[in-house]
């Protein structure tokens, strides 16, 4: 399957828009995991532009940073993916993945269909992160997994759930007017 220029654009734009919900960030003096808007972008981008471009969109971030590129917080290269927030940001592009390809299967009418969204996007636009993140911040600064757990995941639960809450009413507003094949160009007939 080809890519779209117009999906193209907008994994772009929403690749920025990570880079931008980092420069919103609140750091918490016993952790090296600061609190930021990041992860509601991650949904979004799964949740707006289908499994595709939601994917193509976070592993533009993760490849533009590894190669250089100062995009997460202000720095870029290895040392940022390699270092304590490193597992989170690799599992950015599965994320988007997943809740891409879930979220178009789920009809967002009445409570049930807000309530299944807000799981698929709190399961594995935040949950799924821990997974890999927690472990890996646990190996980077020597931490034992229940101190990296204190660290790198209990503070940041109700945040999620909000973020998780915000992207269910965001997408589905938005999606309302601009389904994923619009926003990307998929199914459009090229000329």
């Amino acid at each position: 399957m080809k890519l779209t220029l117009r999906g193209i654009v907008f994994s772009a734009l929403f690749a920025a828009l990570v880079v931008l919900f980092g420069f919103i960030s609140i750091p918490l003096g016993f952790t090296p995991v600061p609190i930021t808007l990041q992860t509601l972008a991650v949904m979004l981008a799964g949740g707006l532009l289908g499994s595709r471009y939601g994917f193509l969109s976070m592993a533009l971030i993760v490849v533009l940073t590894a190669i250089g590129f100062p995009l997460l917080h202000g720095t870029g290269g290895l040392s940022v993916l390699l270092g304590p927030t490193g597992g989170y940001v690799f599992m950015w592009p599965i994320s988007a993945l997943l809740i891409g390809w879930l979220l178009p299967r789920i009809r967002v009418r009445g409570i049930w269909g807000y309530a299944a969204s807000f799981l698929v996007l709190e399961l594995f636009g935040s949950l799924l992160l821990y997974v890999s993140g927690v472990p890996w911040l646990a190996y980077v600064t020597g931490m034992s997994l229940s101190k990296a757990m204190v660290a790198g995941c209990y503070p940041y639960l109700i945040g999620d759930a909000i973020k998780a809450a915000a992207a269910t009413l965001i997408i589905a507003s938005v999606r309302q007017v601009f389904p994923p094949e619009r926003l990307t160009g998929e199914g459009i007939p090229q000329e």
